[in-house]
């Protein structure tokens, strides 16, 4: 090579390398625009999440505070037989697409199974509105839904239009659920044709399906060998752990030689059984609705002994081992005599009311400052009448009085739960629930004579504090499971836990008040009533399924949740929104919350009630032996020897300083003869 042509590389050479540094600065560049690019993603995508979800983990969650009291529903009761008065409209192919379409984009309604999908464009009705007419009025209670055939409506909310609703669209489904005020006006803008159906016509038909579908499984189970023995209490149990299971064609539910832990209960549809003989599949038997496979794997440790195959689609009830475990003790699948227990339930306990009390003796305390100096104090004021604080002039000792009008106890038919409610206060003796010390009545009102708690509402402290640290969470909470398993023993579902119902006794030690919800109920039946407060309400009373002590369970979840966090798990301001998410049952936890917490709440509040903590075999110890209460002695707190930390919420002053302040209630309620409070 000569000298020339070494020039020539030689310039190349520099030629590439001003090119390559070039290519380096440029790719430099680049980079940093693209690390600018992506630091502004990343602010715009925090800015996102923060709107959308809560941030991650190591920041502090600044939930939600429910601010105004819980609503509550009172319970209503279901026909036992209802005639669906006007005939069953049949409905074509596009009526029905149009129906599910409008079903299955509602927040609420798409959370309800096919079968009551079904059920619903089954029975609903059809009927034309002129345009120009109301379907529903603000104000006005409810007790029809609508899905819109065809034509347009405008919803307006105090006079102002709010949108339009047109083919599809759903409103007013919460009338079908309960008695609800209608929240909107709804008027037809031209003609309009509807699908309508009215609550009573929903609720009972879900509830006796409900009954029917129980029953039905129920003699199933009695078909099983293993479980032929056990008594209908334990097998409704059983019932509540189960899950509902779906299988495709062909699928393999169970393969011969495989480890088995299920047992499963066909509902739907036919499963091919088959062995393995010399290498071939041969069918022995195919098994249809009712029939069950898999029952010795509850039992005992075995491998399969053939292959069970989905013939088309089949739906299986199932439950695994674990969990049947934890509902039944295996040493038990011979009867377990539970009449001692029964009897136990049913000793009568001598009243707690003060029979020396007389009502004339009873005068009202008047505040002694501030804007209402010289009113009655009310300590309360709720949906079913007032409690005023009134003092015994001979005794000098207060008392909480509960005054409700008797007209409209009947307006609402809760004349049996206010019976009832007082049955349960007169047996009842436990430091952790509020005692009744006389009931008396007037042709207006029933007035309860009620334990003064002097330490104000828990609903009240957690609204000033915000949120309790989880030591005052603990005692709190401890003193509800007292307070259950004592009421739990008695056969008592409570079934309105919530702040509101909470009370500080001068110590600072929590009571439980108000019965108006509470339901004696006998081990392994189910009730079908939909009642309680939205936020705090189970899954299985929202899908109308039959429910019993596992929903107390469930609430006392929400309650840890709520007074930990300052707000509860599943809120909105709208109640269908509640129930979607109750359904949907995705709890998500703030970053400050101990691993303990979680695990209780997450226990407490499983979908399934036979999973529940607190309603498997053990019962109400397993919530008891939970590691959340490790630092808690039980024996001391039943005996009122442990220094209560909520002490310190508690304001020093006028005997009613611990408690909000309400007007003084100037209207009288109008008299009322029916006699149903004969027996008060």
């Amino acid at each position: 090579m000569d000298d020339e042509q070494v020039e020539e590389l030689k310039r190349q050479l520099e030629k590439q390398k001003l090119v390559n540094s070039e290519l380096h600065r440029q790719n430099r560049h680049l980079e940093e625009r693209l690390q600018e690019k992506e630091k502004l993603l990343q602010e715009l995508h925090a800015q996102y999440q923060h709107l959308e979800f809560p941030p991650p983990s190591g920041a502090e969650i600044q939930p939600e505070f429910r601010k105004s009291r819980a609503a509550v529903i009172a319970p209503e009761p279901i026909p036992e037989t209802l005639h669906i008065r006007k005939s069953r409209v049949k409905k074509t192919d596009s009526e029905t697409d149009v129906i599910v379409k409008a079903i299955q984009k509602n927040d609420f309604l798409s959370r309800l199974d096919d079968e009551q999908i079904a059920m619903m464009v089954d029975l609903l009705e059809t009927s034309s509105v002129a345009g120009g007419a109301e379907v529903i009025k603000e104000g006005t209670e409810g007790d029809s839904m609508y899905i819109v055939a065809a034509g347009e409506l405008q919803v307006s909310q105090a006079g102002r239009d709010l949108r339009t609703l047109s083919s599809g669209d759903v409103f007013g489904e919460l009338a079908i659920l309960y008695n609800c005020k209608r929240t909107a006006t709804v008027k037809a803008k031209t003609e309009v044709r509807l699908w309508c159906m009215e609550r009573q016509t929903y609720r009972t038909i879900i509830t006796n399906k409900s009954k029917k579908k129980r029953e039905q499984l129920m003699g199933f189970l009695k078909t099983s060998r293993t479980l032929k023995d056990l008594n209908d209490a334990q097998l409704s149990k059983i019932i509540d752990s189960m899950e509902e299971v779906k299988y495709q064609n062909k699928d393999v539910i169970v393969r011969e030689g495989a480890e088995g832990n299920t047992f499963y209960i066909i509902l739907k549809g036919e499963v091919l059984v088959t062995k393995n003989v010399n290498g071939l599949q041969k069918q022995i038997r195919r098994m249809g609705k009712g029939e069950h496979f898999g029952e010795q794997a509850l039992i005992r440790e075995v491998l399969r002994t053939a292959t069970c195959t989905a013939d088309g689609p089949v739906t299986c009830f199932s439950i695994d081992k674990e969990v049947f475990e934890e509902t039944i003790p295996v040493e038990h699948l011979e009867l377990f005599d539970d009449s001692k227990m029964l009897q136990e339930a049913r000793t009568p306990e001598k009243s707690s009311l003060n029979s020396t009390l007389r009502f004339k003796d009873l005068v009202p305390v008047l505040y002694q400052e501030g804007r209402y100096q010289g009113d009655p104090v009310t300590l309360g004021v709720g949906g079913f009448g007032r409690v005023e604080l009134m003092s015994a002039s001979t005794l000098g000792k207060y008392y909480a009085v509960k005054r409700v009008g008797k007209k409209h106890i009947v307006a609402k038919r809760q004349e049996e739960h206010m019976l009832f409610e007082k049955k349960i206060l007169k047996a009842i003796q436990s430091d952790f629930i509020v005692r009744l010390h006389g009931a008396f009545k007037d042709t207006r009102y029933i007035y309860m004579v009620m334990e003064f708690c002097g330490g104000g509402e828990i609903w009240t402290k957690l609204k000033e504090v915000g949120r309790f640290d989880e030591q005052t969470c603990v005692f709190c909470t401890s003193c509800v499971v007292e307070a259950y398993a004592y009421l739990h023993k008695k056969s008592i579902m409570y079934r309105d836990l919530k702040p509101e119902n909470l009370m500080l006794d001068a110590r600072g030690y929590v009571k439980l008040v108000d019965f108006g919800f509470a339901r004696e109920l006998a081990r392994g039946e189910k009730t079908y009533s939909f009642v309680g407060t939205p936020e705090y309400m189970a899954p299985e009373i929202i899908k109308n399924q039959g429910h019993d002590f596992a929903v107390d369970f469930w609430s006392l979840g929400i309650l840890i949740y709520e007074l930990l966090v300052g707000s509860p798990p599943f809120s909105s301001s709208e109640p269908q929104k509640i129930y979607a998410k109750i359904l949907d049952g995705v709890l998500t936890f703030p970053p400050y919350l101990s691993e303990a917490a979680k695990s209780i709440i997450s226990k407490l509040c499983r979908p399934r009630p036979g999973q529940r903590l607190g309603n498997t075999k053990n019962g109400i110890k397993d919530v008891r032996h939970h590691r959340w209460f490790s630092n808690m002695n039980w024996h001391k707190l039943r005996v009122a020897q442990l220094d209560a930390p909520t002490v310190r919420l508690i304001r020093k002053g006028p005997c009613y300083i611990n408690f909000d302040r309400f007007p003084q209630d100037q209207t009288k309620a109008e008299e009322e003869f029916s006699g149903w409070d004969r027996d008060f």
